[in-house]
């Protein structure tokens, strides 16, 4: 038996009106998805338990199959080992965003324009990461560059104690209030003041403002975490597996669980991403023995939080396109038995611009066995309308991989 789970991050959404009260879901043109879930198995999951946060890192533990509440430490540990640095027990590793800001006299009066710097590239995300390590880095705090925007800050035996922000979620808003909070918060709101200072005017930010591009003109820390220890996933499930995504966290989760890490050229974590390339890789794993894959997508997330309509409906066309149709397909004449698992980590609404606790879509094939409530095409609707629904995400993996049935709310 091969097992895919293919992840659309952040692709549940709310009815629009500029949709005619369809959500993106319901008007994107996903022709193999609709195929798969009016033969499958089709239900809604909630990802993120209660009282934790929104966030991809809690969501796609959760799909993986496993407990947030028993196994999660913080985000950006798992960029960390994504990224080949090795943390001791006492370290703790923040997420450093490149974020864009008004240019206000005083830091507290800024308002938070874009989260991601207009998606600087990574090569310019390096050259000012590494300028901000130069001057603001010491012997225990260390800057460490990503892809794109999303960088790192690592304390060595920093306290662990902290209220932070994640940056998506007050675009819009002046940043006063929303400033890192805690023991030693100082030290933090002080790098972030005075690399708004560094940054006005280096030539990288000069550059982009000449392109007509927003410039990266403060970094942003949040999501702070300590190292964490999660069973492997062959352990948990007696399934060899990879993992495909351009983005750190997941990356991360994938070296944490002990699966395989594939690289693929051209995979951005954003709209302009190389979906094929991703489903390519896929099916090469898959033929060359390992059981189970797991494809993230960043794009409609990414979407959702630059309120990108357009977009986001054609993100999810593209991904059913170049990942849902090849992979169904490749895997139809390739493999006796198979399974495909299509979903969303969490929902990221274009109205909110950031991620809800909603329960979210997925939609199961098993080309052995009939699907329980066919007929259905895949939405957040008709999802809700078949009475499948798992309280407790982690438990999707074993009903995904026929370990454990699952009841209907009704």
């Amino acid at each position: 038996m091969k097992y895919a789970v293919i992840l659309g991050d952040g692709m549940a959404d709310y009815p629009l009106t500029e949709l005619g009260g369809l959500t993106p879901l319901e008007k994107a043109h996903i022709p193999t998805a609709d195929m798969l879930a009016k033969k499958g198995i089709l239900g809604l999951v909630k990802t993120i338990p209660e009282n934790m946060s929104a966030g991809s890192d809690v969501a796609n533990l959760s799909v993986l199959g496993y407990d947030p509440r028993l196994s999660y430490n913080g985000r950006s540990p798992f960029e960390a080992e994504s990224m080949g640095i090795s943390l001791e027990e006492t370290d703790i590793a923040f997420r450093c965003n490149l974020v864009t800001l008004t240019e206000e006299e005083k830091y507290q009066d800024r308002t938070i324009l874009d989260h991601s710097a207009g998606e600087i590239t990574s090569e310019e995300g390096a050259i000012l990461i590494e300028h901000i390590n130069k001057e603001l880095g010491r012997e225990n705090l260390t800057f460490h560059p990503g892809v794109s925007y999303r960088h790192l800050l690592i304390w060595k035996g920093g306290p662990d104690s902290w209220e932070l922000t994640p940056p998506h979620d007050i675009l819009g808003r002046k940043v006063g209030e929303y400033l890192p909070r805690g023991v030693k918060c100082q030290v933090i709101q002080e790098m972030m003041r005075k690399s708004a200072l560094l940054l006005a005017e280096h030539p990288v930010n000069k550059e982009r403002r000449a392109k007509g591009l927003l410039p990266a003109n403060s970094i942003w820390i949040w999501g702070e975490g300590k190292k964490p220890i999660l069973e492997s996933f062959t352990g948990k499930f007696g399934l060899r597996g990879a993992v495909i995504s351009a983005v750190d966290l997941v990356r991360g989760l994938g070296v944490c669980t002990g699966l395989s890490i594939v690289e693929v050229p051209g995979a951005t974590g954003n709209f302009h991403t190389n979906y094929r390339g991703k489903a390519e890789a896929a099916l090469r794993v898959l033929g060359e023995g390992k059981d189970f894959v797991y494809i993230h997508i960043e794009a409609p997330d990414e979407c959702g939080h630059r309120n990108e309509l357009a977009n986001k409906v054609r993100a999810i066309e593209l991904i059913d396109e170049n990942v849902v149709k090849p992979i169904a397909d490749a895997l139809e004449k390739t493999w006796d038995e198979y399974s495909i698992m299509f979903l969303p980590d969490h929902a990221t609404p274009l109205s909110l611009r950031t991620h809800t606790r909603d329960p979210v879509p997925f939609l199961i094939y098993r080309n052995t066995k009939e699907g329980e409530h066919p007929g259905r095409a895949f939405s957040e609707k008709a999802a809700a309308e078949t009475g499948i629904f798992l309280e407790e995400g982690h438990h999707l993996m074993e009903y995904f991989l026929a370990i454990k049935g699952v009841r209907s709310k009704a």
